[in-house]
């Protein structure tokens, strides 16, 4: 595996990559890499004849009061991680070189980032959007991977990637947990063991949603009260949303009818975690 942090070098050598034929998978990353960094690599692997991981904590998807100073990193650990995943290349560029002085370009999608944590990240999806572009301009890669726990970004970059002509294709891979059904998330290591245990409201008041869908509920406020109301009954828990909405659109729903996408994002101590799953209406 090679490292580089020189963005010139970095995209010389994907364009002799490029030249040789090979396809190029990538899989942008903020490190502190978990199982669920692992599988979108192995997928990246399987789909691809070269592999590059970026992992930069990109500082302008941070809002002032966020956790960009205590964001977890360990280099050595996530080297050694990327290397037994087979990984080509771990791409760590500097921030300076990144967002050299007088760096003043923004790329923005504007609807799909009105809802869910672009209300309650105002800028965030600017960032993730210009660090993206940036990251694909200078790996140039055939495929890009993302985990679905982000779903809402998944969605932001496929728009994106459509509206200009980037020819990338965007694969989602679904969300990696824990055994007892929490998401992996590098913001797990900010709970201590009590919060964690109210951390698994997330992923139970999903399956709570589903099988209220099972048994026939179709009606959107009633689910959203019960998920609600079932992550209150947890210490350390504070709601920022519990919303059901379109699945493509993430525009607000009134009724399921066939599917729709439920999305949590709750702070736990230092930790805000999200969570979603899709709600699928049995015929």
């Amino acid at each position: 595996m090679r490292l580089i942090s020189s963005i010139k070098e970095m995209s010389a050598l994907s364009e002799r990559w490029r030249r040789e034929g090979k396809t190029i998978a990538f899989v942008p990353t903020m490190g502190y890499f978990h199982e669920g960094h692992l599988s979108l690599m192995r997928e990246g692997r399987r789909r691809g004849d070269v592999l590059v991981v970026s992992l930069f904590v990109n500082p302008i998807q941070f809002g002032p009061k966020e956790d960009l100073n205590q964001y977890p990193r360990d280099l050595e650990r996530d080297k050694a991680l990327a290397q037994k995943e087979g990984v080509d290349v771990l791409f760590v560029p500097k921030q300076e070189e990144m967002y050299p002085s007088g760096f003043q370009t923004f790329v923005e999608v504007t609807e799909l980032t009105q809802y869910l944590c672009g209300l309650s990240r105002p800028g965030h999806f600017r960032g993730v959007t210009t660090v993206v572009t940036k990251l694909f301009n200078i790996v140039k890669p055939h495929i890009a991977i993302f985990g679905l726990k982000d779903y809402q970004q998944y969605l932001v970059i496929k728009r994106m990637v459509e509206d200009l002509n980037f020819d990338i294709e965007i694969i989602g891979y679904p969300t990696v947990r824990e055994a007892d059904g929490l998401a992996m998330s590098s913001r797990n290591e900010y709970l201590s063991p009590e919060q964690r245990k109210s951390a698994l409201s997330l992923s139970q008041g999903l399956k709570l949603a589903q099988a209220l869908v099972n048994a026939g509920e179709t009606n959107v406020q009633i689910i959203v009260n019960r998920v609600t109301n079932f992550i209150k009954q947890f210490p350390y828990t504070q709601i920022d949303y519990v919303k059901i909405c379109d699945p493509e659109t993430l525009e607000d729903l009134t009724e399921i009818k066939d599917k729709a996408l439920l999305a949590l994002a709750v702070k736990i101590g230092r930790a805000r975690l999200i969570d979603n799953t899709i709600l699928e209406v049995k015929k």
